[in-house]
Order: structure tokens, then C-alpha cells, then sequence
């Protein structure tokens, strides 16, 4: 991903879809992902494909916990410390003992190298553009637009 192209509202949005998954879906977050100022997408190990009931909680439960105006922290911790509240099996085998731990209030907490926004209000409206399914993988795409 190009630093220029790299978008702190659309990041931070990818960190809440991420945690909002997990809690609906115990799915894991997801296994790749592409994240660009104009649009982004996720690939997430679901055994179906998604209903656009589904896909319109999804898209609730983001915007939701977007307007809850949470502060978006980082921290630094050892990774034995961090292995205790995240998944690290996705961590580079050489990654530094000391792991940059970004948290989205009390929602998310997620080990990451990338800019975020300081504050939920800054993202904007998380508005899932499309979604498919293949071979085990639901793909989907979002994009955020200006104000709530």
C-alpha cells in the first residue's frame, strides 16, 4: 500500500469492520485486506455468503460505533504482554518486541503499524458498497463518505 494513497479515516474504519466481524460473525479479523482513500475491502473466512439483511447490520453496527465519538489510542507494549488481549499469529516472525497496540475505544485493540484518526467523529459515514462469496471467503467492499 502506497503512503500516499493511505487514508487514517479509512484505516480506522477497516480496524472497527474488523471487531465488528469478529463479534457477529467469530470469524477472525480479516485474512487480507486493501485499504485505499476511494474504496476498500476485506476478505473474511465465513462458510456462507452474507444476506443483504446481514450486510445492512453490518454496515449499522460500523456507523454506530463510529458515532459514538470514541478516542483512537496507541500504546506500546511487549509482545508477551500483548499476546494476553490480541492475536499476534499474523505478526511478521522478525516484528519488534515491542508492539504498537492501536485501540478504538474500548471496542477494538489491534497490533498495527499505520496512521488512524484521533477520534471516531473523524471517519465519516462506513457505507458497504458490495459483497460476495467464494470458496469459503466473503469479500466486501466499502467506501466512507463526509458527515453523519
Amino acid at each position: 500500500m502506497s503512503e500516499k494513497n493511505y487514508d487514517p479515516r479509512m484505516h480506522t474504519a477497516e480496524h472497527i469492520l474488523n471487531q465488528t466481524m469478529v463479534r457477529l460473525y467469530n470469524c477472525g479479523r480479516a485474512l487480507s485486506s486493501h485499504v485505499e482513500r476511494k474504496k476498500s475491502k476485506c476478505d473474511y473466512r465465513i462458510p456462507r455468503a452474507l444476506s443483504e439483511d446481514e450486510l445492512k447490520t453490518i454496515e449499522d453496527k460500523v456507523n454506530e460505533v463510529i458515532l459514538q465519538n470514541l478516542t483512537v489510542t496507541e500504546e506500546f507494549t511487549d509482545k508477551s504482554n500483548a499476546s494476553n488481549f490480541l492475536d499476534l499469529s499474523r505478526l511478521p516472525a522478525d516484528a519488534p518486541e515491542s508492539i504498537r497496540v492501536i485501540r478504538v475505544g474500548n471496542y477494538d485493540a489491534c497490533a498495527c503499524i499505520g496512521p488512524h484518526v484521533s477520534n471516531t467523529k473523524e471517519i465519516g459515514v462506513f457505507k458497504i458498497i458490495s459483497a460476495d462469496y467464494s470458496d469459503g471467503v466473503v469479500r466486501i467492499r466499502f467506501k466512507l463518505e463526509n458527515g453523519h
